[in-house]
């Protein structure tokens, strides 16, 4: 029973095994990747930064519209009665007429009329039209549309940031998971060694060996471990309901993990491309052009606006609709803000420090991700170093106990320094699990700082 955990001097790969990894080279985590694409399709986080981008390429369609010509339908209807009128004195003018006509030709054929008087307001007057127009000229509806232009490339790269940072927290959701499965093995196997542990020592106790001292130590020890067992499995259950919730996924749904190589990424991974490809700064590169459009239109209030408009209607008495109640209307608007008390300058001073301060905050990002970068590649060094490290306290481990064990069963150690030889090739273990998860962290917090993970846009 004991030969099987028996570790005598190994190789670095033996241990890999141990632990579940090949050492042979690093394979890409083809799982993990998956995870990451149905990550991209179902997290509600990202669909929302998705709704945004909708939202501006529907704000460069309406800003693209603006070009085309714009037909309405209008109508008004007027009933009125009282107000002011004109008078007309027909009957002044023309009675005195009349009246030496029907003298002269001794009739009355020419009646006396009366004077008129017209309300200037219509009444039961009906105008319907179609109007159509179209601007000619006009400087804002073409930098609006730049704008809108920008604010598209702008949102993208905000949608990229989300995906970048969604891909960091699967990635360390998934290591720690992976972290607290190989901690709960390790567990279990040392729960084995213990009750190994236990029978030989009821066996030596029922011959008269031992005493009843080396039991209870060993049965206080499962106890021990028994409990940080069931601490690990529990924090294996929120390690997974945490990772299916980046995923959208049930909290329970099953994590299929993949053993990940060490060889190649213990070497040091290449940062000579720095944080050009950084989407945080195509942002702000992009405010600033928004800002440089922005100012120039509102420069452009001093280029005159031309529009043109054609109107088909009907117009008249009573809702009469006939030759001549039909009209058409045919003209060209022009507009030209001659002065308009400094309003224009005074937006356009606002782009401008607006342009500035994206500048200033452009330099100090670049300085921002270039300290995070720098601190994320020292992280990854000393990940690198401690497992190195831990790999060599293993291997010393697994000897020491070896040798302990040999001793303890020829009568020649105390119970407490086998204890003591076997909570260190524990905590070994429990160390190796943890430097393999920090190292795996480290380098995807690495490629995080340098943006290097192949993101599909059209996720």
């Amino acid at each position: 029973m004991y030969t099987s955990f028996k570790i005598k001097s190994i190789p670095i790969i033996a241990i890999c095994m141990l632990l579940g990894i090949s050492a042979w080279g690093q394979s890409s985590n083809k799982q993990l990747d998956d995870y990451i694409a149905t990550a991209f399709a179902q997290n509600q986080g990202l669909k929302e930064q998705q709704f945004d981008l909708d939202k501006a390429m529907a704000a460069l369609k309406e800003a693209q519209a603006m070009y085309l010509p714009t037909v309405s339908l209008l109508g008004s209807y007027t009933k009125s009665s009282g107000g002011r009128t004109i008078d007309v004195p027909v009957g002044d003018l023309v009675n005195p007429v009349y009246t030496a006509l029907n003298q002269l030709t001794n009739s009355n054929k020419f009646p006396q009329l009366k004077n008129e008087s017209f309300l200037l307001n219509p009444d039961n007057f009906y105008d319907a039209k179609v109007r159509t127009s179209l601007p000619l000229i006009n400087a804002e509806i073409r930098y609006n549309k730049l704008i809108k232009q920008q604010l598209i490339t702008s949102q993208q790269a905000a949608v990229n940031v989300y995906k970048r940072a969604l891909v960091k927290d699967i990635k360390t959701a998934y290591y720690q998971y992976y972290q607290l499965l190989q901690s709960i093995a390790t567990y279990n196997s040392a729960m084995t060694l213990i009750k190994e542990n236990i029978r030989e020592n009821e066996s030596m106790l029922r011959n008269g060996v031992r005493n009843g001292t080396a039991l209870l130590r060993s049965q206080t020890e499962k106890e021990k471990t028994n409990a940080a067992l069931i601490q690990a499995q529990h924090s294996t259950q929120n390690a997974k309901s945490y990772f299916n919730f980046l995923l959208n996924r049930s909290l329970q749904d099953t994590i299929i993990v993949e053993s990940e190589a060490i060889a190649d990424i213990i070497a040091a991974p290449d940062t000579s491309a720095g944080t050009k490809q950084r989407e945080e700064l195509k942002q702000l590169r992009t405010l600033q052009q928004v800002y440089t459009l922005d100012y120039k239109l509102q420069r452009s209030g001093f280029i005159p606006k031309l529009n043109t408009f054609i109107d088909l209607g009907s117009q008249g008495f009573d809702f009469n609709v006939n030759n001549k109640t039909r009209y058409y209307l045919w003209g060209v608007n022009l507009q030209w803000d001659i002065f308009t008390g400094g309003q224009r300058k005074y937006k356009a001073e606002q782009s401008r420090a607006n342009y500035n301060a994206a500048t200033a905050q452009l330099d100090q990002t670049e300085q921002s991700l270039q300290l995070q970068l720098d601190q994320a590649y020292h992280n990854y060094q000393s990940a690198n170093a401690a497992y190195k490290s831990v790999t060599a306290q293993l291997q010393f481990a697994a000897k020491y106990y070896n040798d302990q064990l040999k001793a303890y069963r020829a009568g020649q150690l105390l119970y407490l320094e086998l204890v003591d030889a076997q909570d260190q090739l524990t905590g070994a273990r429990l160390q190796m699990a943890g430097a393999q998860a920090n190292l795996q962290i480290s380098l995807a917090e690495l490629e995080r700082q340098q943006a290097t993970y192949p993101i599909n846009n059209s996720n």
